[in-house]
């Protein structure tokens, strides 16, 4: 197995039809390909849902000429004025619609880059469309949303079942074309794990293989299993930032949603009632801004000092 390139763009669906999506959804996205219009179009959703791979997808079957800015490297006015000005006003070499993707589109500058946009998609309507991306809709300013077909990745519980067993599937060919040998059951516990996080899924499979001697069995889900937070809360109760810090450090390959989602789980257990609504505060509040931050320990910290601050435990 070479593990010179990434599962997830090695193995990224070409067509709407290969991708894992909600029926309903994956129907109005053929429905798109089929039609040959192509609007502008907001997709939105938590990450690792397929936003990207369905913009990519739907440009890829359309023969449509298109660039991909990334708004949390590119999200500056310079770039629109320049780069995506140079793209949007030339004519498509193969006839069709010029796509500008715009990637993590909840970094865009919303004072600056969001409303000239505005009138970027309206100047350049004859020739050019435009697909944003984003996990937080609310960072998209309002003018955007009326002038783009809004589209939501978020998955259902009632979905979930079906989407795992196409992806578990996907996960076989890939390890079967890569040559890693797998117990399904394994493959199944890291699927139900991060679902519906599919991308993360792919990385966490490949990253264990190379790890595991392209074995994925039993002995791994140990390397991947959610360290217990009861240390945790034993420091939290004393107010020892020291231990609680050393937590932080010593489970950094913990999702630190996993970390939020369980001090909220065992919040009856451990905090007084008076307290509980101020916790779930506290946890909504670092768990948004975890999506943003550049250091995740630094707000995970940050977050367990105001929880010893503000909470009162049993």
């Amino acid at each position: 197995m070479s593990n010179d390139f990434l599962w997830v763009e090695k193995y990224r669906p070409r067509k709407v039809a290969d991708t894992i999506l909600p029926i309903s959804l994956k129907k109005t996205f053929q429905q798109i390909v089929d039609s040959g219009e192509m609007q502008n179009m907001l997709f939105t959703g938590t990450a690792g849902l397929g936003k990207t791979t369905v913009a990519k997808a739907l440009c890829n079957e359309r023969c449509c000429d298109f660039i991909i800015v990334n708004g949390s490297e590119e999200g500056n006015i310079e770039t629109l004025r320049g780069k995506i000005k140079q793209f949007a006003s030339s004519i498509s070499l193969t006839g069709g619609y010029k796509v500008v993707i715009l990637d993590e589109a909840d970094y865009l500058n919303p004072q600056s880059f969001q409303p000239a946009l505005r009138g970027f998609i309206e100047e350049f309507a004859n020739n050019c469309r435009f697909i944003l991306t984003c996990n937080f809709k609310n960072r998209i300013i309002e003018p955007l949303h009326s002038r783009c077909g809004v589209y939501e990745f978020n998955t259902s519980k009632k979905d979930m079942a079906a989407l795992a067993g196409q992806f578990m599937k996907r996960l076989e060919f890939i390890m079967d074309q890569e040559k890693v040998q797998y117990e399904p059951k394994v493959v199944a516990e890291l699927i139900m794990k991060y679902a519906p996080d599919w991308r993360r899924v792919i990385n966490e499979i490949q990253r264990l293989s190379a790890a595991n001697g392209n074995n994925i069995s039993a002995g791994v889900l140990s390397s991947t299993s959610d360290s217990s937070i009861s240390p945790l809360v034993v420091a939290l109760k004393e107010k020892n930032f020291k231990q609680v810090r050393s937590w932080v450090v010593n489970n950094q390959d913990v999702d630190t949603a996993t970390v939020f989602r369980k001090l909220y789980d065992s919040m009856n257990e451990s905090v007084q009632p008076q307290s509980i609504p101020q916790l779930v505060l506290i946890l909504a509040d670092y768990q948004y801004k975890d999506a943003f931050v550049a250091d995740h320990e630094l707000n995970m910290v940050a977050c367990m000092v105001e929880i010893m601050a503000g909470v009162n435990f049993q």
